[in-house]
């Protein structure tokens, strides 16, 4: 009995490969603090991808979740100004995020509106409210336990990295072992037959960006802590592009019920480390997007063909090429 390659593998790979070359371009990239800064970064990318995740494999798509970024940490930012302890603003900021992703799910399966339109438009609201809150005006973090999650460490690792490898560990139980997560790869899979199986499909759409809104909001709450200050648009950046490029990129299909969280997490490593890779070796800002939006489309078009033709069958199809070519050319 042939033993089944994982998907993985080849996401695996390709990240040892980018960070054996970024280290023999720059020593700098090799060095251990570097290291930590790009674990560090790629928590908050992370975070997003693994929310994603979820709502891909029903499907959708969330475009909300840079903002929601934003929203969720101002959100934690301004409890605790007002003299709430810093776990109750945590708690607050995460159930600020779901709300986001419940209101996206409802909106996508109850109105049956696009989920490109809902999210693209909770984007444009979750960006403004803090900015109004606010006045447009950043917020100090003064409570000091409330850097533990941002800048804490156990063992030496750092507690965004823990976090995120907690998430992990769930979501893919989640995924794996419980009828929740058959139902969502059901509903990806094929809606109308997921409804004629008796799958709840409008508990689950709600749930995957419940799920996705939550994620966003443990990103807000990193990026506050990291920095102690709640800036109104934070996650405004390139933080949405990274986590669909991660996702993708990690084999999660934008048509549905293809994918996994490791090979998310796979996904957010690698974007990390090319971003974190350019920077050190001094690539300037703006090829950034561009070199992600290249790896994108290439996860794009594996994807395309992937599911026309399985990856199996297509590589064993390039082989017999290359044997058939040295026997053409006799």
């Amino acid at each position: 009995m042939r033993r089944r390659t994982p998907e993985e593998l080849g996401i695996a790979a390709v990240v040892v490969i980018v960070a054996l070359v970024l280290s023999a371009i720059s020593p700098t990239f090799r060095t251990l603090e570097n290291a930590q800064i790009l674990l560090l970064n790629g928590a908050v990318i992370a975070f997003l991808a693994l929310g994603q995740t979820f709502v891909l494999l029903t499907g959708g798509i969330d475009l909300s979740t840079g903002s929601n970024v934003a929203l969720t940490g101002m959100i934690a930012a301004l409890t605790m100004s007002v003299g709430a302890p810093w776990w109750l603003a945590a708690l607050a900021a995460i159930a600020v995020g779901i709300l986001v992703g419940t209101v996206n799910g409802s909106l996508v399966h109850f109105l049956k509106l696009p989920p490109f339109i809902v999210t693209f438009a909770t984007f444009g609201v979750a960006a403004s409210i803090p900015l109004i809150l606010t006045g447009a005006s950043s917020v100090s973090v003064k409570d000091p336990f409330f850097a533990i999650i941002g800048r804490g460490s156990i063992f030496g690792i750092p507690m965004p990295v823990l976090l995120v490898a907690v998430a992990a560990i769930v979501f893919t139980i989640v995924l794996r072992l419980t009828p929740t997560g058959v139902h969502i790869y059901a509903v990806g899979g094929n809606q109308e037959t997921s409804r004629l199986a008796g799958i709840p499909i409008g508990r689950t759409i709600v749930l995957v960006y419940a799920i996705s809104g939550m994620c966003a909001a443990f990103g807000g709450l990193i990026v506050t802590s990291r920095l102690m200050v709640g800036y109104p648009s934070a996650g405004s950046g390139n933080e949405l592009f990274y986590s669909i490029a991660a996702a993708v990129v990690g084999g999660v299909s934008l048509f549905g019920g293809i994918g996994s969280i490791p090979g998310a997490l796979l996904g957010a490593v690698l974007i990390a480390t090319v971003s974190n890779g350019m920077n050190v070796v001094g690539v300037q800002s703006y090829w950034q997007p561009l070199v992600i939006g290249v790896i994108i489309l290439g996860g794009i078009i594996i994807d395309t063909y992937r599911r026309r033709v399985p990856l199996g069958e297509l590589l064993s199809r390039l082989v017999k090429r290359r044997q058939a070519a040295p026997a053409d050319q006799a």
